[in-house]
């Protein structure tokens, strides 16, 4: 099993690797920017990434599915999952910051296997698998050993969100840790996987947005959940929380929910 997890880890690395050319020759480059009926926006950059990733991974892997962001789902039915959101951070990519993402990930018997968090205009690559480890650029890396939230660094993503649904949580949140930044998309979760961040309090996620990270946190040694603590999956609600450790974990869970 460790054997063909590796082989397929090295397989969405490279898939990625070759993909990552498109958003990064369009990167900072003149766009058209449509708007999907979220009124969110997409670039024909993110479908094209997503089309040339499709593409690899019907070649080599013809009996999975694909879950993508993009174009879609198709055999949703089958064992093995792949599952893609080619620019995650489309509104930092359209803005020219340069930390947007993109995502793979393999779920198989509802579980995720590996993940792949790279960020073509960083020239950066995150990956791993649990009970393989994670690396970034092929290092190892790690999450910290943070067990309290007072002694914590806290990333709050989509805090504008947080703040018109649920704003007695937001205030909890910016009064929580020892230091507290705000952010977006994967960004903060990798930094989480590197030791560098120790929780990632997230909201309003679909499956290609999280389940990607979730591979990569669980690889490095950290838990995420649902706020609720719930196991994640295609059916999760979109609220998510990264820890460097299960003490961590508990207690910004005791937070979000008091």
């Amino acid at each position: 099993m460790s054997d063909d997890t590796q082989n397929l880890l090295q397989a969405a690395i490279a898939i990625t690797e070759t993909a990552a050319a498109i958003p990064r020759a369009a990167f900072r480059a003149p766009l058209d920017v449509f708007s999907k009926s979220d009124e969110s926006p997409v670039t024909q950059a993110d479908r094209d990434t997503e089309t040339a990733i499709r593409q690899q991974l019907e070649q080599q892997f013809p009996d999975d599915g694909i879950f993508g962001e993009e174009h879609g789902v198709t055999g949703q039915d089958r064992a093995r999952i792949w599952v893609v959101d080619p620019i995650d951070g489309t509104k930092s990519f359209v803005s020219g910051v340069p930390l947007f993402g993109m995502l793979m990930a393999l779920v198989q018997d509802n579980r995720t296997r590996l993940g792949v968090v790279r960020f073509p205009a960083l020239g950066q690559v995150y990956a791993g698998a649990p009970g393989l480890g994670a690396t970034r650029d092929g290092a190892p890396i790690y999450v910290s050993r943070c067990t309290q939230l007072a002694e914590a660094t806290l990333y709050i993503n989509e805090g504008d969100k947080i703040f018109a649904a649920v704003p007695e949580t937001f205030a909890r949140l910016t009064r929580a840790g020892r230091l507290r930044r705000m952010g977006y998309d994967c960004h903060p979760h990798a930094l989480l996987a590197e030791g560098l961040v120790d929780v990632v309090v997230d909201y309003d996620l679909k499956p290609y947005d999280y389940l990607p990270v979730l591979g990569l946190i669980e690889a490095a040694g950290g838990v995420m959940t649902d706020w609720q603590g719930k196991a994640l999956d295609f059916n999760s609600d979109g609220r998510v929380v990264s820890a460097a450790t299960p003490e961590l974990h508990r207690e910004v869970l005791a937070l979000l929910n008091a």
